[in-house]
């Protein structure tokens, strides 16, 4: 199989390293610094337990010089989807398979969901088709990430904790297409498991993300300490309540309470989520992917969700002054 990295991060790396593992021919998308250690060191991934891997990958800047792919692994953030859209296409053909590997809401979500909001643009997420042009949705597979992995340095990954990949195709059910690239990855050693549903996995990942990732880059505080707080206890779990609304008009029902939730993300101790983190390093926020977009699905099902419109506009104002949204 011939693989391809768009996004060459700290996820893009922990996947790029097993499809190496399982015998591909792994190549990545990267830019400056991260293309130059690429090009002279490969990929190098520290794993849990201390161990340094390797591996020789192809990298380049221009897509059209790595050309057709068989697997393309799309792992860049959401704001980075524009550029995405317009570079991408000499990498897909006719048989081609695009793996999301993103945070949030896909600009595909609403292709298998119930209701008056299926098949609509998430137009938070996609505002005049370009993306779903340039990447035809016959040839998306959906992937939901249960890995913590960070960047210790360009070209080279420490994955923490966390093993597991769900994927699933878009309109639901199983496919040759997933199984055969649940196989490949397995051989590359990670747990992938073939969701019946991605929309469903993708929205209870969303759940937690939604709230810890916004409150901690407005107050620059790890998960412990904004748990520890009553007072914004009590605000996540109210804007929670209003996803798990949407979520049930959306026929994607939620079976947990915010405190459920609570409670595994305390297992996981004090730690900075992807979006403080993007704060500190000045880069651009994942905000209409994990937040407007729950904002505009509220609106297409009808949903009150007065909690999570003022968490958007307070994140959002916040970005903008520091420069990290469009004002």
């Amino acid at each position: 199989m011939k693989a391809c990295i768009y996004g060459a991060g700290a996820i893009g790396g922990w996947l790029g390293m097993a499809l190496a593992d399982a015998g591909c021919t792994v190549q990545m998308v990267a830019r400056g610094t991260t293309l130059t250690a690429l090009r002279r060191d490969g990929l190098r991934l520290t794993r849990p337990d201390g161990t340094v891997v390797h591996a020789a990958v192809q990298a380049s800047d221009a897509p059209a010089v790595l050309g057709t792919q068989d697997l393309v692994v799309l792992a860049v953030k959401a704001p980075a989807l524009p550029d995405v859209a317009e570079r991408i296409a000499p990498l897909v053909g006719p048989q081609t398979v695009v793996l999301t590997a993103m945070n949030g809401v896909p600009w595909w979500f609403l292709q298998g969901c119930e209701g008056p909001a299926r098949g609509q643009r998430v137009r938070s997420v996609e505002a005049d088709g370009r993306i779903a042009a340039a990447i035809p949705a016959a040839q998306v597979v959906g992937g939901v990430v249960h890995a913590s992995c960070s960047l210790l340095a360009p070209g080279h990954v420490r994955q923490h904790f966390g093993n597991r990949l769900l994927i699933g195709e878009p309109g639901g059910g199983p496919s040759e297409r997933t199984t055969a690239l649940a196989e490949v990855l397995r051989l590359g050693g990670i747990d992938v498991e073939i969701s019946p549903r991605i929309q469903q996995d993708i929205w209870f990942k969303l759940w937690g993300n939604l709230t810890m990732n916004p409150i901690s880059a407005l107050t620059g505080a790890t998960t412990d300490r904004i748990l520890d707080d009553a007072l914004v206890r009590g605000f996540i779990s109210a804007v929670m309540q209003e996803a798990k609304a949407i979520g049930e008009r959306l026929g994607l029902p939620i079976d947990q309470q915010p405190e459920d939730r609570h409670a595994v993300t305390r297992k996981l101790g004090a730690f900075k989520t992807s979006m403080l983190q993007d704060v500190e390093a000045g880069k651009p926020l994942e905000i209409d992917a994990l937040v407007a977009a729950v904002h505009e699905l509220g609106t297409l099902t009808g949903t009150a969700t007065p909690h999570t419109d003022a968490l958007l506009g307070l994140v959002r104002l916040m970005a903008q002054q520091r420069g990290l949204y469009p004002a």
